[in-house]
């Protein structure tokens, strides 16, 4: 995925976080959104994305991109209906 930035309209900041919890999080949100929303979930846990990557697709939604910041990592999320 690029290294662009995409214009998050939520931020989900679970930096520190381990597993579950940023997906925990992330799905939470997602329930209290509108459709097309796009999500930024920040996390430091290296399995994030791969948990969010099976979970946007088993859903519906779309795991638009993935940005290591170096520290932790954005991943952005559109969510769909």
């Amino acid at each position: 995925m690029s290294d662009t930035q995409l214009d998050a309209d939520v931020t989900v900041n679970a930096i520190g976080s381990s597993c579950p919890g940023p997906m925990m999080d992330l799905i939470g949100k997602a329930k209290d959104v509108d459709p097309g929303t796009v999500i930024r979930l920040q996390s430091s846990n290296e399995g994030t994305e791969p948990d969010v990557s099976e979970w946007a697709a088993e859903s519906g939604n779309e795991l638009v991109e993935v940005v290591d910041r170096g520290d932790h990592w954005d991943l952005y999320v559109r969510i769909d209906d």
